[in-house]
């Protein structure tokens, strides 16, 4: 037996998918602090101030410090909503019997990778891919 389908044999999906829900989990409440989800679009993020979003009567100052905080809010969502497909991604393979199977050549991921990014959906050889 090849060294490469041990280690896929010994993947232990359970481990990795309870990483996986918390870091879910906790993409999602950080998500929170700095957007809402999308009512039109399901899955979606949109960006928003936090608490106390409506300025009545607000000065210039305001507005633009506002607008800062919208601006700077947006980037971080982008980067949490795309860590948070990437990992129900991760977890949809689990569900299909497709995990730490190399989406390029279908070979085994290293174990070693796997434990690294939990989300990895190729080999070492193909991570660039």
């Amino acid at each position: 037996m090849h060294s490469d389908t041990l280690n896929y044999m010994e993947i232990d999906t359970y481990h990795f998918k309870d990483l996986l829900l918390t870091e879910q989990s906790t993409l999602e409440g950080q998500l929170e602090t700095v957007g809402r989800k999308n009512p039109q679009i399901s899955g979606d993020w949109e960006a928003s101030l936090g608490e106390g979003e409506s300025h009545d009567r607000a000065d210039e100052t305001e507005v633009a410090d506002s607008i800062e905080t919208l601006q700077n809010n947006a980037g971080i969502l982008t980067q949490l909503e795309t860590r948070l497909g990437e990992v129900t991604g991760a977890i949809e393979r689990i569900e299909n019997d497709t995990y730490g199977i190399c989406e390029v050549c279908e070979a085994p991921i290293e174990l070693e990778r796997l434990e690294a990014d939990p989300t990895a959906s190729t080999c070492k050889a193909h991570m660039d891919q």
